[in-house]
């Protein structure tokens, strides 16, 4: 036994078990080691120093609030320049509203002074027709030149506006003949009016109380109807003196009439004509006579 050479011990080493996914190494480390080393450090300085360890969430709220109270400073802010600025305002709006009425009211005297004038025109005028000789041909000329108020049988003839007349006037088929809404009576209206009344045998007129001359004009301001350039407002009364029943007749038989009834029954405009046995006119404010001048016979003599 001692001349046979004797062979090192045989140690036996321990297996380790081996792990299920010992061939998928590079997965693994892929999934240990999600984020690169560089990556993982700036998260973690950022995290530390950054954001002061503040949550988002809570930065988020901050922002919010901060937000709200600008807003509700900037809403206080201007409701106190409001508040500052009324009163001025309002002190200006009355200011304008005391020089409004001090200039309605001036309007109104000066325009009460130049009624009167008017009047003491007329006067004289009327005076004058009667001592110029020729008495009755005076009373016509007066009559016809609307300078003597007269009274007589006649027309009352009544034009107002539909009951739902209003300011627009959209696509209205009227506006290709000149008016600009259907069921407002305009001033084209009332000449129409006016002229088939003339036409018909009418020998004195008058508006709202405004006697019609020679020399009179219809027009429009606005929505306002000017007669001799003071506004009327509707509905308007036209009194025309004549041979009452045939004058009647004969305007609703005319052109002018046939245009006042379309009126009505296409736009709604209220009319009402009837017969009267009385009507008494006003004399003209004045009757101002500006390039015709009186026929002499001296004038005529050298002339001719």
């Amino acid at each position: 036994m001692c001349g046979m050479p004797q062979q090192p011990p045989i140690r036996s080493t321990p297996t380790r078990p081996r792990r299920p996914d010992a061939s998928m190494s590079l997965i693994t480390n892929v999934m240990d080691h999600s984020l690169d080393d560089g990556y993982a450090e700036a998260a973690a300085r950022k995290t530390a120093a950054g954001d002061g360890g503040m949550p988002r969430t809570l930065r988020a709220k901050l922002g919010l609030a901060a937000g709200l109270v600008l807003a509700a400073l900037v809403v206080t802010v201007g409701a106190a320049q409001a508040r500052v600025a009324a009163p001025v305002v309002a002190k200006e709006r009355e200011e304008l509203v005391d020089r409004i009425d001090r200039e309605t009211e001036a309007a109104d005297k000066l325009e009460g002074s130049v009624d009167r004038l008017r009047e003491d025109v007329s006067a004289r005028q009327r005076e004058a027709l009667k001592h110029s000789g020729g008495s009755a041909e005076s009373e016509i000329v007066g009559i016809m030149s609307g300078a003597t108020a007269v009274h007589g049988p006649g027309v009352k003839l009544v034009v107002n506006d539909a009951k739902e007349a209003g300011s627009g006037g959209g696509a209205d088929p009227r506006e290709t003949t000149g008016f600009s809404d259907t069921g407002r009576v305009r001033d084209r209206d009332m000449q129409r009016v006016v002229n088939g009344l003339w036409e018909s045998g009418a020998e004195a007129i008058s508006i709202n109380g405004q006697r019609l001359t020679a020399l009179s004009a219809i027009r429009a301001a606005g929505d306002a109807i000017l007669v001799d350039n003071k506004p009327l407002v509707p509905p308007y009364t036209v009194l025309a003196v004549g041979d009452g029943q045939r004058l009647s007749t004969r305007f609703q038989n005319s052109a002018d009439g046939l245009y006042l009834n379309a009126l009505q029954e296409s736009y709604g405009v209220r009319t009402g004509i009837s017969a009267e046995d009385d009507l008494r006119l006003p004399a003209a404010p004045s009757v101002i006579v500006r390039t015709a001048q009186p026929s002499t016979e001296k004038s005529e003599k050298g002339t001719s």
